[in-house]
């Protein structure tokens, strides 16, 4: 073994993210609230997890078209039930 290599494995190798996590991230690596470090490590689960690549794609597809909507366009029933789903969330937290 030369010394390179064993330095090189010496060297922790950046631990991988499971999807759990990159759900989790989504939000700030679109915010681009990420690390450095965070922002690669989410790009490198992403270049190997077709799913994740998907999730993220619907993410920024809601983002664009919730971007379009006014209080007008939702009816009682859906503010309803907006109301409803954020104060189940609260109690969960």
């Amino acid at each position: 073994m030369s010394f390179l290599s064993g330095v090189l494995r010496l060297r922790p190798r950046p631990r991988d993210l499971a999807c759990q996590e990159v759900v989790e991230l989504v939000t700030d690596y679109l915010e681009g609230a990420l690390s450095a470090a965070e922002r690669r490590g989410f790009e490198r689960h992403l270049a190997g997890c077709p799913h994740c690549t998907e999730y993220l794609a619907q993410m920024r597809e809601t983002i664009r078209l919730t971007g379009r909507l006014t209080p007008d366009d939702l009816t009682s029933g859906m503010r309803a039930d907006f109301t409803d789903l954020y104060r189940r969330w609260r109690a969960e937290q």
